[in-house]
């Protein structure tokens, strides 16, 4: 009888203590932090509206169609020269910068290619007028 009976105070002196840790961890979760505000100075950074633009036509013209990469260079780096010139901080500026190094990459290939079938154009050119047919 002596065992249950101090089982059951400790157990009525756990209840006790669980309740106040309780009691104290809820006091503790409802403490709140200050607002700071904006972690720093100046307008929020904006977007430029030809951004994406630049960086889809910068990649189609890798993967699609080279004949886009010049107006994806063109473009990126007139966005760029905005982008600088207005002072402002632009989120988007990466996707600007990529699409115009794809548009300059892919208007070298563009170049590369056109010089390679103006080779061959000529090559055939000059191979067809010094060829003999026998047909004298």
């Amino acid at each position: 009888m002596c065992q249950t009976m101090m089982t059951q105070h400790d157990q009525e002196r756990d209840r006790g203590i669980n309740a106040d840790l309780t009691a104290e961890m809820r006091g503790r979760a409802s403490v709140s932090y200050p607002d700071y505000g904006p972690g720093y100075y100046g307008p929020p950074p904006q977007s430029h509206p030809s951004g994406t633009t630049i960086l889809v036509l910068g990649i189609l013209s890798l993967v699609v169609c080279t004949f886009i990469g010049p107006f994806a260079w063109s473009m990126g780096t007139k966005a760029l020269r905005e982008i600088d010139a207005s002072g402002y901080v632009y989120e988007n500026r990466g996707h600007v910068q990529a699409g115009r190094i794809c548009g300059i990459i892919s208007s070298i290939m563009l170049m590369v290619t056109l010089g390679f079938v103006a080779l061959g154009l000529s090559v055939a050119l000059i191979g067809g007028a010094f060829s003999s047919t026998g047909s004298y």
